[in-house]
């Protein structure tokens, strides 16, 4: 378990200077001399960079050993955020925190590989729900000490103390990863890494994680506008409902570990279709403050939960040639959160209103219920075995 702490601490770091941006923008902005809409560019250029970077870095790397790479990207974190603290003006801003994003997605998938490497068949969904949990634990405990660091010191100290987690990541995986993580599988080649996408248990997987972040982000991105205007809920109250999404979010990932690995086809199923009915309770009681705030919190278990055993299955499937697949996963997420934000935007701009955004997302749900279910049907016909791990050298 003390490995998979280290893992968890570093993606924990990850999570957290992602998402934290959004709490000190308009401090970056200002410091930076850019209004507060050009500073939101940081935040869509990180995204980009998980998205494209993550995965070709990925293949630079397919020969190196595990566990030399995962110290490598941290290092890397760490000289980011205080290469960050230190930026003199927006342009390298944007630039350091591109470089730090391709080190995120390479980051997340080598550590997932890793993961579900260091435990028996029967605990990968587990060890998926460890390394996840540190993106949901971020937003529960490390975006709002972040944001309250860069109130009360300025946003430059808030990426200092993001170079600290980096350094207490680097020497936690140093102190705790096990030699034998280093020796790196056998290179699949290009080749091959490509060809495993084409299962369809891998691509249907990929399918379904980007309708999983459609149902989520659609409306999440607008979540702050829809209780202040749709539930008529106090400015003051919003915050504290988001700490309850970020909780229930946790609680999701460990359910969906457990989940995952008790039955994992039938376990996500039934949690997609539950998602669908929540997304159209959520429609109807979102005027409600009470049974909205319950459903919201429901709702963020469920996305997290479901986000487990898809990534399990992902890993499952590509055992043999897991590089490029595994950093496909957080380029899935980040692909499909540009996806929902840009689908919520043009929902509301053709005038349908913040209440409809959860229908839409129920809809992308009831998607994904009928391509994970035509998905099992095909893989219990077949017959078809998981691939074994590449051969180590």
């Amino acid at each position: 378990m003390l490995p998979l702490f280290a893992l968890f601490f570093a993606a924990f770091a990850f999570g957290t200077t992602e998402f934290v941006i959004a709490g000190v923008l308009p401090q970056v902005a200002q410091g930076l001399d850019v209004s507060v809409p050009t500073a939101g560019y940081l935040v869509s250029g990180y995204a980009g960079g998980i998205a494209i970077g993550g995965p070709l870095l990925a293949l630079a790397t397919n020969g190196i050993s595990r566990k030399a790479l995962l110290l490598g990207l941290a290092i890397a974190f760490t000289i980011g955020q205080a290469a960050c603290a230190l930026a003199p003006d927006f342009s390298s801003m944007l630039l350091l925190r591109i470089a730090v994003a391709v080190a995120h997605g390479a980051y997340f998938g080598v550590a997932m590989v890793v993961a579900v490497g260091l435990v028996p068949k029967d605990k990968r969904g587990m060890a998926v729900a460890v390394i996840l949990s540190g993106l949901t634990v971020s937003n529960v405990i490390g975006v709002p000490a972040g944001t309250a660091i860069g109130s009360l010191w300025g946003w430059r100290a808030t990426f200092w103390v993001m170079c600290a987690l980096g350094v207490v990541a680097t020497l936690a995986m140093v102190a705790l990863l096990p030699r034998t993580t280093g020796a790196s599988n056998r290179p699949a080649g290009f080749a091959r890494e490509v060809r495993v996408l084409a299962r369809q248990q891998v691509w249907t997987s990929l399918i379904l994680m980007l309708m999983l972040m459609i149902g989520q982000f659609t409306l999440f991105t607008y979540i702050t506008p829809t209780l202040l205007e749709v539930t008529g809920l106090d400015e003051s109250l919003v915050p504290w409902v988001l700490l309850l999404n970020g909780v229930g979010a946790t609680i999701g990932v460990f359910l969906g570990g457990k989940l995952a690995d008790w039955k994992l086809m039938p376990s996500l199923i039934t949690m997609l279709f539950l998602q669908a009915a929540t997304l159209a309770i959520i429609y109807a009681v979102s005027p409600y403050p009470v049974p909205m705030i319950v459903s919201i919190v429901i709702w963020g278990g469920l996305s997290f939960a479901i986000g487990t055993p898809i990534q399990t299955r992902i890993l499952t499937w590509t055992a043999d040639a897991s590089n490029l697949a595994s950093s496909l996963i957080p380029s899935g997420f980040n692909v499909g959160i540009a996806l929902a934000a840009s689908l919520g935007a043009a929902m509301l701009n053709a005038g349908y209103g913040y209440r409809s955004l959860p229908v839409a997302g129920a809809i992308a749900m009831l998607v994904a219920v009928a391509v994970a279910v035509a998905s099992h049907v095909s893989e219990w016909r077949s017959k078809a075995a998981p691939p074994l791990p590449a051969a180590a050298e």
